[in-house]
């Protein structure tokens, strides 16, 4: 397990403190006073708050809450954001084979420099690897156009 997982693990399972109960609450009241949450859902919010034991108990009350004076627009906007973001990445497999495409291409023109230094007229035979660069090139803009109509 990534040693983020096992200390957010150990994190949740610490006890809590009263002024972190207190935290939490202050959240809740600010998220009613948006009208966020109804008076009903506030007062059972809060009541677990100050009933919880744990942070993970705690974190549980507020994880579907935005911060403090964050409009709607807002949330709107980031989430749009994130997705435009996740629809620009590259699928895991492109990103491999530019990676390996980038390595090649790499060693082989330091070879070729290294040979034309050392030789008279040498073939510029590193021009060749633009045709399966064209290629990936292709596919990569392919995938891309996929993901946008999607």
């Amino acid at each position: 397990m990534p040693k983020e997982v096992v200390r957010k693990q150990e994190v949740e399972s610490m006890r809590a403190a009263d002024a972190d109960r207190h935290k939490i609450a202050e959240q809740l009241k600010a998220a009613l006073d948006e009208g966020r949450l109804s008076l009903l859902e506030y007062d059972e919010r809060v009541r677990d708050a100050y009933a919880a034991r744990t942070y993970a108990d705690l974190l549980v009350l507020v994880d579907d809450l935005p911060r403090a004076g964050v409009s709607a627009e807002e949330v709107n906007a980031r989430r749009l954001a994130e997705e435009r973001k996740a629809a620009r990445r590259l699928p895991t497999a492109l990103m491999v084979l530019w990676t390996i495409y980038g390595s090649i291409a790499a060693i082989n023109v330091v070879v070729w420099i290294l040979v034309a230094i050392t030789a008279e007229a040498v073939y510029p035979w590193p021009i060749w690897l633009l045709v399966p660069g064209v290629a990936l090139g292709a596919t990569t803009i392919g995938v891309q156009n996929i993901k946008k109509r999607r």
